[in-house]
């Protein structure tokens, strides 16, 4: 096997991806379990302590999570009674979700965790910012591109 075997794992983009995004997630883990919260579960208070009052579609775009993920994610948050859903009175089939005083308070607690994974990666903040750019830029380009099998 050549060094430009284009099959070899540590030449694929995808497994690099997927071996960074599993270490940082376990990076959150003992955070979040002092907050009581899983990963989805931060990134769903993120949002609201950042937007305030949501709607669940809203929510699910800003996630890019569907409703039958975010649904149970909700319904666990609930009822740790970190986020109260109750349906617009203006509009009866939208769910608007807003975090209580618990949830609220949750979020100065959760305060250094941004900086404690920064301080954990080994990047500066420059590097930081280059990293989510361009990660940023991947997830747009990937989502905007359709492959199919006859590509081979």
């Amino acid at each position: 096997m050549t060094r430009t075997d284009e099959l070899q794992l540590d030449r694929q983009v995808c497994f690099a991806l997927y071996s960074a995004s599993r270490a940082v997630t376990q990076l959150y883990r003992p955070l979040l379990d002092a907050l009581g919260l899983t990963y989805p579960q931060y990134l769903v208070m993120l949002v609201l302590w950042e937007h305030g009052p949501t709607t669940v579609k809203d929510l699910g775009e800003a996630l890019e999570l569907d409703s039958g993920t975010l649904s149970p994610l909700l319904k666990r948050l609930e009822s740790a009674g970190m986020v109260l859903r109750r349906r617009r009175a203006t509009d009866e089939r939208s769910v608007e979700v807003d975090v209580t005083e618990k949830g609220a308070a949750l979020r100065t607690r959760a305060a250094g965790v941004p900086r404690t994974i920064a301080c954990a990666t080994g990047l500066d903040a420059a590097g930081l910012t280059e990293l989510r750019r361009i990660l940023t830029t991947l997830t747009e380009t990937v989502g905007e591109t359709q492959l199919t099998a006859d590509v081979l």
